[in-house]
């Protein structure tokens, strides 16, 4: 989503701008998207080149392409079986960080990605963003989450507030870590009117997600730094969406409809917070599938939060595994009754507009576009 909200702001900026916004983001699906962009002499006319690249990749892309500006967003358990735990990416990125010397955008409010700041002393071009505490911000932490020690003295980290999973104002007690000078700060957050206040200015989004708010203040931060002018920005930002699954807005039989990607626990997570803030009754469809790309290990369903769904009338599930996630939601105490796995996807869309209530669609990597295919979008 940021990768292309920042390609579609520069675009609106009247640049050329040559990004991978499929979202094919290892090492062969930047190298596609170069060399279908490039002429036969290997020159490539843009102005800007903007990529989404894997967490794993970000050392092996960049080891000899030219880096301008890396935003680091967050960091989360995904595909533990390809990925390992979470210190093995950061360490692996924090490595690659050692030597960079130019741009670093990074999450203040993750302290598993304000901890880079400090990869490479010398780097002067250091720019944190973060994002005032929303009207949903908890006290304690609802959902799985990482960051609860301090990676420099081990002392626990004490939080504020959290906004989701670990994000939030927290602070190291012992050290004073996470104590950072702030380039962009959102304020004012209103999911409903779908609006944030950047420098006193406000922008309206199409997105109603604090996750997509925290995804577009880094957006802000990073064209910032190109001078892009600031009523471009705003005007790019109302009219940004996403109509590729990613909190994809339509209308199926008449009916309001939701979808979202979610492959691990804080993306589910994050799909069923905007969920719970919706008082409409509701029903929800959940894909779950467990290909190769997906990740053979489905563990990580037991760390979503299917406690307390606010007015959800019934739950259908489908995909490979779709059993699995049904026995996820039930052990979180969802009335069983309520519950239909379908293997089958045809059959599971099928019961899931028998009825006329407003639909939310959570589906995980290799599941999101046959989803979107059966539901004919």
């Amino acid at each position: 989503m940021t990768n292309n909200a920042i390609g579609y702001v520069l675009k609106t900026a009247g640049k050329k701008v040559v990004s991978n916004i499929e979202g094919n983001n290892m090492e062969t699906g930047i190298l596609s998207t170069i060399i279908k962009n490039c002429t036969l002499t290997g020159k490539i006319k843009a102005d800007f080149l903007v990529f989404e690249v894997d967490e794993g990749y970000v050392p092996v892309v960049f080891k000899d392409f030219p880096l301008n500006t890396l935003i680091v967003l967050d960091f989360f358990r995904d595909q533990l079986d390809r990925n390992g735990e979470v210190e093995t990416l950061i360490l692996k990125i924090n490595e690659f960080l050692k030597t960079y010397n130019n741009n670093l955008i990074l999450n203040s409010d993750d302290p598993n990605v304000s901890r880079l700041g400090k990869a490479n002393p010398d780097n002067k071009n250091i720019y944190y963003f973060s994002v005032d505490k929303y009207k949903y911000a908890t006290k304690e932490q609802k959902e799985a989450g990482e960051g609860k020690f301090c990676p420099f003295c081990k002392t626990r980290l004490e939080y504020e507030y959290y906004q989701y999973s670990h994000i939030g104002k927290f602070k190291c007690p012992n050290c004073n870590y996470g104590d950072n000078p702030i380039y962009k700060l959102a304020t004012n957050v209103d999911l409903n009117n779908r609006t944030f206040d950047v420098d006193n200015i406000t922008y309206k989004t199409k997105f109603n997600s604090i996750y997509n708010v925290y995804n577009l203040t880094a957006v802000i931060a990073c064209v910032s730094l190109y001078n892009i002018d600031t009523e471009i920005i705003k005007n790019a930002l109302s009219k940004f969406v996403l109509n590729n699954g990613r909190l994809e807005e339509v209308t199926i039989n008449g009916i309001a409809t939701i979808i979202n990607l979610a492959k691990n626990p804080t993306g589910s997570n994050v799909s069923l917070r905007i969920l719970n803030e919706d008082n409409d009754e509701k029903e929800l469809l959940f894909v779950l599938n467990d290909n190769i790309a997906d990740g053979f290990d489905v563990s990580w369903i037991w760390d979503i939060d299917f406690s307390n769904l606010n007015n959800v009338s019934r739950i259908i599930t489908s995909g490979k595994r779709a059993y699995d996630i049904a026995i996820r939601i039930k052990t979180a105490g969802f009335d069983a009754s309520k519950i239909e796995p379908y293997l089958n996807l045809h059959d599971a869309v099928q019961s899931l507009y028998k009825t006329n209530i407003k639909k939310y669609v959570i589906a995980n990597y290799t599941a999101l576009q046959p989803t979107r295919k059966e539901l004919k979008l």
